[in-house]
């Protein structure tokens, strides 16, 4: 018997909080491409490391406290990281970060300096201003001949490198997964977040996505191939699921789903699609005492309004 090849399936979203992991949350605007298997025939939805999203084009924002969230909690989590205690702040068109350099004994550090794209589509941020222990020293780094990659060891930090003054960040590997393939393609500092394209040039970038099964504003959207959610596995799917409170965007947990699913309900449709109506992730009751248990602040655009309400019939 000759063994099934994996199968990708296609993916839309649109308007959506995306939780990668508690505290860590990109605000999707609109995603076109597809779940593709690394671990099996077919992506298994409660196992994020069994499927990465190959992004064919993309809108996507991150706001300065997901952005910390994930420096801390994913990026340099490890016990030998080389900088702790970490903060992002966004000031006018400028990125700040603040931290302990711990390879220097844990001097307190700022920078602060722009962010543009690498030809190969990773992240550059430059290094503008330099403060340690609150005193200016990019001058004085300058003259000795110091630079950010002679102060920081990266090589244990995955998708991090340095280039003389600027740090070098993978995009594909800086965010918890499910991993995200694509070419960014622009990044720039908007209303205090990072904003980031990934496709080809908004000329060229087809805006229509994917057929969706059930309508809706704020969507998550599967079609072809095959995917399992929990017991249930899909053949040719053709699954939706989407916001119950449309006026805001859909906050979604990859890891929480299944309190989202059971907390809404599902309509079929005539050509056995699936529509899968949730409320947004933070108003179900039961999630908001088993979040993040830190006092850090929610990431800008978290969803905190009380009511659902069913969506118009299909």
């Amino acid at each position: 018997m000759q063994a099934s090849s994996p199968q990708s399936v296609k993916t839309g979203m649109k308007n959506v909080e995306l939780h990668l992991a508690d505290g860590i949350v990109v605000h999707i605007i609109a995603l076109n491409g597809k779940l593709t298997p690394i671990k099996g025939d077919f992506p298994i939805f409660d196992d994020k490391q069994s499927f990465v999203v190959d992004v064919d084009s993309a809108s996507i924002t991150v706001s300065s406290q997901a952005l910390t969230n994930d420096l801390n909690d994913y990026v340099f989590a490890a016990a030998d990281a080389p900088l702790k205690r970490l903060s992002v702040e966004i000031k006018g068109d400028q990125m700040v970060v603040k931290g302990l350099l711990v390879s220097k004994g844990g001097v307190p550090f700022e920078t602060s300096g722009t962010v543009s794209t690498t030809a190969d589509g990773k992240i550059r941020v430059h290094t503008a201003k330099v403060k340690a222990l609150k005193v200016e020293v990019k001058g004085l780094m300058d003259m000795l001949g110091l630079d950010t990659q002679k102060l920081i060891d990266t090589k244990k930090v995955p998708g991090v490198s340095a280039d003389k003054d600027d740090l070098i960040l993978d995009p594909e590997l800086i965010l918890p997964p499910p991993t995200m393939r694509g070419h960014l393609t622009a990044i720039r500092v908007e209303n205090g977040a990072i904003a980031l394209a990934f496709g080809p040039p908004a000329s060229e970038q087809k805006q229509e996505g994917i057929a969706t099964t059930c309508g809706g504003q704020n969507y998550i959207q599967f079609r072809g191939g095959s995917i399992r959610f929990g017991k249930l596995t899909m053949a040719d799917t053709d699954m939706q699921l989407l916001d119950m409170t449309p006026n805001d965007p859909f906050d979604f947990a990859i890891d929480h789903y299944q309190d989202e699913l059971v907390a809404g309900y599902i309509k079929a449709t005539k050509a056995g699609g699936m529509c899968a109506y949730m409320p947004d992730y933070n108003k179900v009751p039961h999630t908001r005492t088993s979040r993040r248990a830190s006092a850090k602040p929610p990431a800008a655009g978290s969803n905190t309004a009380p009511n659902q309400s069913k969506p118009n019939s299909q």
